[in-house]
């Protein structure tokens, strides 16, 4: 099936993701992680929560860790253009018949939440609190000194109902892996900002969150964090690289979180702001596709996920399947 023509006057504009929320049941252990290992910023806590903010961040928060008694995702944030936009967005989500709530959010302005139709929770809004800028207070960088968060990636039990959605909301595809079979979407990378992605779809058990990306300075962040990683504790948590893939081209490391979210450090991938670019198509059984240096990704990497909170996966439609590590 091809991918969709690029839609570039969508019924609201969305500028970029913005940040995510994730339960996690001990929350002083995952800031430990987030905050002592990784070097996110704290920008506000409570006794259930903390809001975190990356070094050239100026909105308050990219991530929010919420205490709960079961791990899960909760809603992917997205920024629209002016407040005029956002209420196009709840008017196109409710003319499809899916949910729109407005509700309260700390730091943030009027913001609804709603579902995308396989069920992943989303929140929009226009307004975040701004803070005064950090990227130049050298003292403050520590662990992989995170830049900004880059990219949601998402397991979708059909990447071309999920393609063709976002495309009607003016994300645009940059790379994406056919199944040469069945000529069907394996995975999928679209963007809003002008970089490879701000939300991919990958074939799977879903929807859940396959993982959430920050942007780090070089690869020597990465193998910073490695040895710091192994060196305090952490080792067990390192999932996958460090690595080069082919698609994005992006110099990557996966890690978990003490809860098993996913977390991909990543850098080095490429500018995509032309309306015209034409995305790059990769077979599903190039072993290259994954990693440009031909190394497989391991078995867990294609099956763990977060689930979402109010939605209940399904079996992908596609049974194909890519190169996995033995």
């Amino acid at each position: 099936m091809p991918i969709p023509a690029p839609n570039l006057y969508p019924a609201f504009n969305i500028v970029r993701l913005s940040h995510v929320e994730l339960a996690v049941t001990d929350l002083a252990r995952s800031r430990a992680f987030y905050v002592d290992t990784l070097g996110l910023q704290v920008t506000d806590e409570t006794s259930d929560t903390i809001w975190l903010r990356a070094m050239e961040e100026r909105g308050h928060h990219c991530i929010i860790l919420k205490k709960s008694d079961k791990a899960e995702a909760r809603d992917l944030g997205f920024k629209v253009f002016d407040e005029d936009h956002l209420d196009k967005a709840a008017a196109f989500f409710k003319d499809k018949g899916l949910p729109v709530d407005w509700v309260e959010r700390a730091y943030q302005g009027r913001t609804f939440v709603t579902r995308d139709p396989h069920g992943v929770p989303l929140e929009f809004y226009a307004k975040m609190d701004r803070l005064e800028p950090i990227h130049q207070k050298y003292a403050l960088y520590k662990g992989v000194k995170p830049l900004r968060i880059d990219h949601f990636n998402c397991f979708s039990p059909d990447v071309d109902a999920s393609v063709a959605f976002y495309n009607e909301i003016g994300f645009r595809v940059t790379e994406y892996t056919e199944d040469e079979e069945t000529g069907r979407l394996w995975a999928a990378w679209t963007h809003r900002k002008g970089g490879v992605h701000d939300i991919a779809f990958t074939n799977g058990l879903g929807p859940r969150l396959h993982h959430t990306a920050f942007w780090v300075p070089t690869p020597l962040n990465i193998i910073d964090l490695l040895d710091l990683m192994a060196t305090t504790g952490w080792v067990g948590n390192i999932e996958r690289g460090p690595g080069r893939h082919g698609i994005s081209n992006a110099f990557f490391l996966y890690v978990l979180d003490p809860d098993g979210h996913r977390i991909e450090i990543y850098c080095s991938d490429y500018q995509t702001v032309d309306p015209d670019l034409e995305a790059i198509r990769w077979d599903l059984k190039d072993p290259q596709r994954q990693t440009l240096w031909g190394a497989p990704a391991p078995r867990s990497w294609f099956e763990h996920g977060s689930r979402f909170h109010g939605a209940e996966p399904r079996q992908s439609d596609l049974a194909a399947s890519p190169i996995i590590a033995p």
